[in-house]
């Protein structure tokens, strides 16, 4: 399963290794693009994993949050 969220807190290119990194940290996240412009992560998932615990993953590396991405919600 795939998912796209919006990343806030990112600020440059280190920024978005950090958030890759720590995605990818996660039991069940198999992969994670993430980009600066526009601030989005793709990350791929065994299954589905709830947003909470993500950034309860994410604030372990900095002050950086995931939101959901309503431009692609059908």
């Amino acid at each position: 399963m795939e998912k796209t969220y919006r990343v806030t807190g990112m600020t440059c290119q280190h920024c978005v290794m950090k958030v890759r990194k720590a995605l990818e940290s996660i039991e069940g996240v198999t992969s994670a693009n993430v980009s600066l412009e526009p601030p989005r992560a793709v990350v791929s998932m065994t299954d589905a994993i709830p947003l909470e615990a993500m950034n309860e993953v994410l604030g372990m590396y900095g002050t950086y949050k995931l939101e959901e991405d309503v431009s692609t919600v059908a």
